[in-house]
């Protein structure tokens, strides 16, 4: 299953990410898990002290490797970050993405690869979005299987949206602060989403009390699926000092096992998936791919391909 963290910026999304994956590392599952956001946090928050080599300067390299023998793709300079596999294209197993040279192997297992930062050659010229697209182009290639997890910690608000990444998800958990600007970014990647088929599901976070929960109720309704209580452990975390899963408050862990538990209940759909690849790969041949490539990149797309094991 393929699970993203969005919300408002500061709203504990790298956090809960990286609770997540631990909690699913810890129950047995094999986890990968991905920094794409433009704050590029998740390595430190799950114990580790350096960063993966970045995805993002090495795309024409996973591009080549991804194409494979596919002969609607002459070139990786004619592949856009939306490019759909096809016969011949190289798909990638759980497996293989875990195994992948640029990931690092955290203190608790898991396997984490990274969009990367800003280089001081991206400053004033270049959109982070053409680092997030070697995430896209990894998640569209991927055949995962029952029991393995991909935990996406994204881009915050609204701004996942500025590719077609936000649609690579089984479940998305919007993390969101008991406020109006929490909620009301809720309400904008709900609204957004509303057309695509997100299943979205919001995670309450940094709740005081009961109040605070009765106000993300009453703005989320049965979105709302639970809640993480304020904790001394995750600030302690937050903070560098020693933590364990066996730190956090019982509510906590519990609220954990509820995400664990949707996440395994959710329904894949691959066939949204492969038409949603096209869709948006369709979207940008026509809005800047073709007149970048100068190629008719509708080409592209293998009619009798199809997604899935």
């Amino acid at each position: 299953m393929r699970v993203a963290f969005v919300g408002k910026g500061g709203s504990g999304k790298t956090t809960m990410s990286a609770l997540f994956a631990r909690h699913v590392a810890r129950q047995g599952g094999p986890v990968v898990a991905i920094d794409a956001d433009i704050n590029q946090h998740l390595a430190m928050v799950l114990g580790l002290d350096r960063q993966p080599e970045p995805l993002g300067a090495h795309l024409t390299e996973i591009k080549e490797r991804l194409r494979g023998d596919n002969p609607l793709i002459p070139s990786a300079d004619a592949m856009l970050k939306t490019t759909p596999p096809g016969r011949g294209s190289r798909l990638l197993s759980f497996d293989d993405l875990a195994a992948d040279p640029y990931a690092l192997t955290t203190p608790e297992g898991l396997r984490l690869l990274a969009t990367g930062p800003f280089s001081e050659d991206d400053l004033g010229v270049a959109c982070y979005h053409s680092k997030v697209g070697a995430v896209e182009l990894l998640l569209n290639h991927l055949v995962d299987g029952p029991g393995e997890y991909v935990v996406v910690d994204m881009t915050a608000g609204a701004d996942s949206f500025a590719s077609g990444l936000f649609t690579r998800f089984d479940l998305t958990f919007l993390v969101a602060e008991p406020t109006r600007q929490g909620v009301g970014v809720y309400r904008q990647y709900r609204d957004h989403a509303a057309s695509y088929g997100v299943a979205l599901a919001v995670v309450g976070n940094k709740v005081h009390s009961q109040s605070d929960v009765d106000f993300l109720r009453g703005h989320a309704g049965d979105d709302l699926i639970t809640w993480m209580e304020h904790s001394a452990a995750v600030r302690a975390m937050e903070q560098g000092r020693h933590f364990t899963l066996d730190d956090l408050e019982p509510a906590n862990a519990d609220a954990l096992a509820v995400l664990h538990k949707a996440v395994d209940e959710q329904d894949k759909d691959w066939e949204r998936f492969g038409r949603q690849t096209v869709e948006f790969h369709l979207r940008n041949a026509r809005a800047w791919g073709n007149e970048r490539t100068g190629l008719d990149l509708a080409s592209q797309i293998d009619p009798d391909f199809v997604y899935g094991p």
